[in-house]
């Protein structure tokens, strides 16, 4: 590198200038966590499975209580009407009718739970919701491509889990939540197509 000479006013402010746009250059800049993540970053399976995991611990928590609201509201507000058993409603006996009204609120706080567990989980993992979706998507071509064909089920070969979790409204109690679940999930399937293909004597 060329050294400055300080005879020469102007050339010395310009050398300085130089060697000042080099070393701001080489000075590495601080980059925030969240802008950090790349479009080819990924979440490990155990980490993702164990988020999933989570999310489903959230949906239980605000089921439960939707599903006693829902029982509680529909009871207070059916309860509350005037029953004449000599006029039927729609043909139905008053009682039955109220009585499945409520059932219906009780169904109605079942669904809404989980949606409202799901929405308060997508709101506290916001930085990492673009990694959780991009193993979703990846998850579920997972399950799509390993699945088995329901048409070839029968008396003795039931078919197994076939969503893997991955349906509209999934039970809340079977879910793929660790790595060896989603292996137990894969040799489901596997069993099912051997005695899909083979008869149970052959086995």
């Amino acid at each position: 590198m060329a050294t400055c000479s300080f005879r020469n006013p102007p050339a010395a402010l310009h050398c300085l200038s130089q060697r000042t746009t080099i070393l701001a250059k080489n000075v590495p800049r601080y980059v925030p966590p969240s802008i950090r993540l790349k479009s080819t970053d990924s979440l490990p399976w155990s980490e993702y499975l164990a988020i999933r995991r989570s999310k489903r611990k959230w949906e239980i928590a605000l089921t439960v209580p939707c599903v006693l609201a829902g029982l509680a509201g529909g009871a207070a507000y059916f309860g509350s009407m005037e029953l004449d058993a000599t006029k039927p409603i729609m043909g139905i006996d008053p009682l039955l009718f109220f009585g499945g009204a409520t059932l219906g609120c009780m169904g109605a706080g079942y669904l809404v739970g989980p949606i409202m567990g799901s929405t308060l989980w997508r709101v506290t993992h916001r930085r990492t919701m673009a990694l959780i979706e991009a193993r979703d998507r990846e998850f579920h071509q997972h399950i799509v491509r390993n699945r088995v064909d329901p048409r070839a089920q029968s008396a003795t070969n039931p078919v197994p889990d076939f969503y893997g979790d991955v349906a509209l409204f999934p039970s809340l109690l079977r879910k793929i939540g660790s790595l060896h679940q989603y292996r137990q999930w894969l040799r489901d399937q596997a069993r099912y197509k051997r005695k899909s293909q083979w008869p149970e004597d052959q086995l």
